[in-house]
């Protein structure tokens, strides 16, 4: 595996063992206005969709008459180009041979392409071994690609295949009930950027089949035939959309992949497959009755809200809640109050929201009260173990105050809850930039380019966006406030850090307070294929719920625009060559990124709505070893970021 080489000098490296759980953390006690309410519900799942030009094919060899082991596949050819990877988890002793359509010999793909090499599939540290092929001036079809091993050591592996981007597999889960006893549904349709039919979804394609390949947490696969006949999920029968679905028996991570085989508009045969990691969780927490209450905190400005639920052995830590408070007015009308959120734990069978009675009197509102469309989430995949559309909130008497709502001016204890005791004294030395790494990488910022700045370091690993905060929370600890330059998931984690818990961010004083380049905001194709290869070869790392299209649409859920307005970000990608060549980072990832792209991060799926946007840059790639400089080599952006960097 390879290591990032990291440069020490005016910056230190944490060299102690961090501890994902930062006992001494303290979660925020969110809360914002009715306005904000569409914003916090949870997305349209089509929102998420995976828009897919490329087939990852499994391959399982068996046992041949020549004493060796092969298998053959079926490789449609749209075009007079075509790209594809063998991945075997590094085998030896593999060969391709290929046969064109209708054609008696074979031939080694090695002497038919116009280039084949050797390339590392993946993110960051996180990657397989893979032989690339490409091919110009190629034959249309459907070829036949042989693959065989003498020894049989390795038998099974993939074959990733780029298709026509003009021709794309959408899909996407259905619903985010990944609770176990629950059925799991997928939703898919084909689409044709020269096809009004094939864009609306009508007729997909002049023939078309689809199917859903489960890989269960055990290892077992399924195969399931999905139906466009509007009785699973799929709307309409004849639409064009498909549907299909699985019996989610226990918890972990199941991979969903869906695989489309058709004859496009143009009468060429093609195969699409869209990669689902889909995280499945124990019913661990549930409500109990249907009333929640309120009582009048120490302090008198604030109430808290208590929902009662009851918790299993398998209960978290802390989950994820979310509710809207409700009020009437002097009519006796419902009136929205705010809304509130926060990481919550568990405690004498109650879970409490925290809010500030300036929002009851900026609403006009008094008894009764209610809490609607509350949620509580686990917080790997943000999947919700406990709701309810309506509870009735009993509220002690309150001394609300009755000035004009237009005197009260919305302040940090409203949206935040009140500092801790332990964040106003003086904690740690001094102030601090953390250069933070991203998902299985290492120190990657240049140490030098940065001053008084430190190098936050869990090299190699796989961390929820919480658990990432976590960590960077207890090594921020360290002096008494600090800003964050990020790479990758460092992004996403820190901002996770801001809005959910108290920390040195909040003592930082400075232009920006998060910076971050190259985050995939909204999730990386990838990470479903990572997941997929990962469930046959295995992978240091592992898959990252957090990093796919429909994990990220859920943290993004609650992520309010007050605190989405802390980030400064900058995305990058491939520098544009001539029209006739592949424009690429690393020729790899290309097969299954749209463009434009770092190798890693879609520019579309960089984008952080609410926050700043600092602009684009291109002839810059994710990270080292790929055909442009790494994006956190810019030696010039770098001392923009230091220049205005909170500390």
């Amino acid at each position: 595996m390879k290591l990032n080489r990291l440069t020490l000098g005016v910056t230190s490296v944490l060299l102690f063992p961090l501890t994902v759980g930062a006992a001494d953390i303290v979660p925020k006690q969110l809360a914002g206005p009715p306005a904000e309410f569409a914003a916090m519900q949870p997305a349209d799942p089509a929102e998420a969709a995976v828009h897919s030009k490329s087939a990852l094919l499994p391959v399982s060899l068996g046992a041949d008459k020549a004493g060796g082991f092969s298998s053959e596949i079926a490789l449609p050819v749209e075009s007079d180009k075509l790209r594809f990877l063998v991945l075997n988890g590094g085998a030896l002793d593999w060969s391709t041979t290929m046969r064109a359509p209708n054609g008696r010999s074979e031939k080694s793909a090695r002497a038919l392409a116009t280039d084949a090499r050797q390339a590392d599939f993946g993110i960051d540290n996180a990657t397989h071994p893979a032989d690339y092929y490409a091919f110009d001036g190629i034959s249309e079809g459907t070829w036949k690609l042989k693959l065989r091993s003498t020894s049989g050591a390795t038998r099974n592996g993939f074959v990733l295949l780029e298709g026509d981007s003009s021709t794309q597999l959408v899909s996407y889960l259905a619903h985010r009930r990944q609770l176990v006893g629950e059925y799991i549904f997928v939703v898919a349709t084909a689409t044709n950027e020269s096809s009004d039919e094939l864009k609306s979804g009508h007729n997909a394609a002049p023939s078309m089949s689809m199917s859903m390949r489960v890989t269960y947490p055990t290892g077992d696969i399924l195969t399931i035939t999905m139906f466009d006949d509007g009785q699973h999920s799929d709307g309409a029968a004849g639409d064009g959309i498909f549907g299909g679905r699985f019996l989610a028996d226990k918890a972990g991570n199941y991979l969903a992949q869906v695989r489309l085989d058709g004859t496009n508009v143009e009468g060429r045969q093609f195969v699409r497959t869209a990669e689902h990691p889909i995280p499945v969780v124990e019913r661990s927490l549930s409500l109990s009755g249907h009333k929640a209450s309120a009582r009048t905190n120490s302090d008198s400005a604030r109430l808290t809200l208590a929902v009662p639920v009851v918790t299993t052995e398998k209960s978290q830590s802390h989950y994820r809640g979310y509710a809207e408070v409700w009020g009437t007015d002097g009519a006796g009308q419902w009136v929205p109050v705010a809304w509130v959120s926060g990481m919550l734990s568990p405690s004498d069978g109650m879970l409490g929201f925290g809010l500030d009675k300036r929002w009851i009197a900026l609403a006009g509102a008094r008894a009764p009260f209610e809490l609607r469309n509350v949620r509580f989430e686990d917080t790997n995949g943000y999947v919700t173990v406990a709701d309810a559309n309506r509870l009735a909130l009993q509220m002690p008497d309150l001394t609300i105050d009755k000035a004009a709502p237009g005197s009260i001016a919305i302040d940090e204890a409203m949206t935040m809850g009140v500092r801790p005791a332990s964040l106003n004294a003086e904690k740690g030395t001094g102030k601090r930039l953390l250069l933070v790494h991203g998902y299985c990488s290492g120190g990657v910022w240049p140490a030098a380019q940065f001053s008084n700045a430190s190098t936050f370091l869990d090299a190699n690993q796989n961390r929820t966006h919480d658990q990432f905060a976590r960590l960077i929370s207890g090594f921020g600890n360290t002096w008494n406030s600090f800003g964050v330059v990020a790479h990758s998931q460092g992004g996403a984690a820190s901002l996770h850090l801001y809005n959910y818990y108290w920390s040195g961010l909040d003592r930082a004083t400075g232009n920006r307070l998060i910076q971050s380049v190259g985050t995939p905001y909204q999730g990386t194709n990838l990470a479903g294929i990572l997941a997929t290869l990962g469930s046959w070869f295995g992978v240091g790392c592992s898959s990252n719920n957090d990093l796919t299209y429909s994990g990220a649409s859920a943290w993004l859920a609650g992520i309010p625009t007050s605190s989405r307005a802390k980030v400064n970000y900058y995305t990058t990608s491939f520098r544009s060559t001539n029209w006739w060549t592949n424009d690429y980072c690393q020729f790899a990832t290309d097969l299954v990124l749209s463009d434009p792209e770092d190798g890693t991060t879609e520019q579309a799926k960089g984008q952080l709505s609410g926050a700043m946007n600092r602009g684009h840059t291109t002839g810059q790639c994710h990270t080292a070893n790929m055909r442009d400089p790494a994006q956190y080599l810019d030696s010039s952006r770098n001392a923009t970021m230091n220049a205005n960097a909170a500390r």
